[in-house]
């Protein structure tokens, strides 16, 4: 027969996993309302006309929640969406440890990457919070790049602000080919938009004070910085940028 105490403890943990449950369905359901909200809104710009086709394209998500749901980017490629953003570490898969004294790099604009599966890591002196790590190989070495961490048993995971997965090419083949030649060459020529330069140089930071109409973006550009002015949504003006001291 279970003691009182026992029938208690068992009514507790039935409660948490409930509740752990519920959270992780609210997740979910949050983060398909908000893309249900912005298909609604893609479909009022076909409605009204919109000229610029970028912004019907509706890349998928994986909507990971937990370290298991985390590993479906071990199905398909990826592609990084940010270049020149994401730090990434070598990785000892024999000792399952991750050597975040030193970054080994930058994920590189569209670079494209097989995510070979996800653990979870902790830094020196942040044991406090676990860091969600996707390794990958390259150059038959193998590396791992921070996805989310975990803590107090919950996971923040932003692989799907991180990643593509579905090949941009595809996504975005209405871009013409002089468009996707300068992408590949890692160069911004005059008339892109500014996905087509992030997709080009990666991670951009706009001036202050700039509007919709006229921006002016500064590219890091893995050490090759590059200032972009933009006249109604279009480069117009392309120079080398100053390097950050």
């Amino acid at each position: 027969m279970i003691s009182p105490e026992a029938k208690q403890k068992i009514q507790l943990a039935l409660l948490l996993a409930i509740v752990v449950a519920g959270l992780r369905t609210g997740y979910i359901l949050y983060h398909r309302h908000e893309d249900k909200l912005a298909e609604e809104k893609r479909e009022q710009a076909r409605n009204v006309g919109y000229s610029n086709p970028d912004y019907y394209v509706s890349p998928k998500k994986l909507y990971p929640y937990d370290l298991k749901s985390a590993k479906q980017l071990t199905r398909q490629p990826v592609w990084v969406k940010e270049g020149y953003r994401y730090t990434y570490y070598r990785y000892d898969a024999a000792s399952h440890k991750v050597d975040f004294s030193h970054g080994a790099g930058l994920l590189l604009p569209i670079e494209k990457l097989q995510i070979k599966d996800v653990v979870t890591a902790i830094p020196i002196g942040k044991s406090e919070r676990k860091q969600v790590m996707a390794i990958f190989n390259e150059e038959g070495k193998t590396y791992a790049v921070p996805i989310g961490f975990e803590a107090d048993e919950q996971y923040k995971i932003y692989s799907d602000e991180m990643f593509f997965i579905e090949d941009p090419h595809d996504l975005y083949k209405h871009w013409s080919a002089d468009v996707w030649q300068a992408v590949e060459k890692h160069e911004v020529k005059p008339g892109m938009n500014e996905m087509q330069a992030d997709f080009a140089v990666g991670m951009g930071i706009p001036d202050a004070g700039s509007s919709s109409y006229e921006k002016t973006v500064r590219y890091p550009n893995g050490g090759k910085p590059v200032v972009v002015v933009y006249h109604d949504g279009k480069a117009t003006d392309i120079k080398p940028g100053s390097p950050v001291s």
